[in-house]
Parts: C-alpha cells; structure tokens; sequence
C-alpha cells in the first residue's frame, strides 16, 4: 500500500467566476453525483498560472468571457481522503496545491457551454458562497473556506 504522505502535490488553479450579481459560477460533477464545485484543473509544464485559470475556464465552462480581477496571496492545499490517492491521477499525487483566481464574467448565461470540451460537469448554476460550500465534497471544504476568506470583500454570503 502506497503512504500518500510521501506524494507530492498536483500543481493546479482554482476559478472563482463570479456573475454581476456577485453570485458564484458552480458546475456539478458528472463522476460524484450530488458534488457541485468551482472550475479548476492542472497546470500544463512550462504554463503560467494565470495562462492555466483562463484555459481551464475555457475547457470547463465553454468560454473565455471573464477577466481575472484578484489571485489568492498563497498557493493553498487539499489531501486526498483514504486511498483515493492511489486512484486520482495515475497514483502519483496525494492531492494538490493551487493558486486561486477570481474573475468577473463577461459574457451571457448562454455563453456557457459545458459540451466543447470533455465534460467534467452535467450542471452548473450561480450560486451564493455559503450555499456553495454545503453543496462540495467534505474533503475540498477548508480550501473552499480559505479561498473565500481571501476574496471575502468581492462575495456575497
């Protein structure tokens, strides 16, 4: 059996897509049913944070209608529960680090296409902070909370 402790951490970054009501962007996972999150994904070698967040939008939600208007000040973690290490990107990572961007989006509801890429959700919905975080998988909820914390003054509760 593999320790996870002695795994790295998957580089990735995080979205927080907020619509001009201030709610939030949340899609729901086609493999966890019931578990709505915010876009993310890895970071590709030799890819810029930044360059990562606004190609992951794009691959996730369909479009690129968004501006970045802050970043978190600290890459933030989460772990892997129990052995779903062994299971989540070939074994290799016990969870991961990311950087956390927030952005304003630019565009139309029906800008939002979930199917030009491979889909990662079946659903999305904007929604308010504190909903969004009794509607995420358990082990993503301190990371929720501190990216939260750290753009408190552009959310609404």
């Amino acid at each position: 059996m593999s320790d996870a402790s002695t795994k790295e951490y998957r580089r990735g970054v995080g979205i927080v897509l907020l619509n001009a009501k201030g709610e939030i962007f949340a899609g729901r996972r086609i493999d966890t049913p019931g578990a709505w999150q915010m876009p993310q994904g890895g970071i590709d070698k030799k890819e810029e944070p930044r360059d990562a967040a606004l190609r992951e939008l794009k691959e996730e939600i369909g479009t690129d209608r968004a501006e970045i208007i802050a970043e978190t000040s600290r890459w933030l973690t989460y772990e892997l529960p129990g052995d779903m290490h062994l299971q989540a990107w070939g074994g290799r990572y016990r969870g991961q680090i990311q950087k956390w961007f927030a952005m304003r989006f630019l565009g139309q509801d029906s800008d939002i296409r979930l199917d030009l890429h491979e889909p990662e959700f079946d659903a999305w919905r904007w929604i308010g902070r504190d909903d969004l975080l009794a509607s995420i998988v358990e082990f993503k909820r301190p990371l929720y909370v501190d990216v939260f914390a750290e753009f408190a003054a552009l959310l609404r509760p």
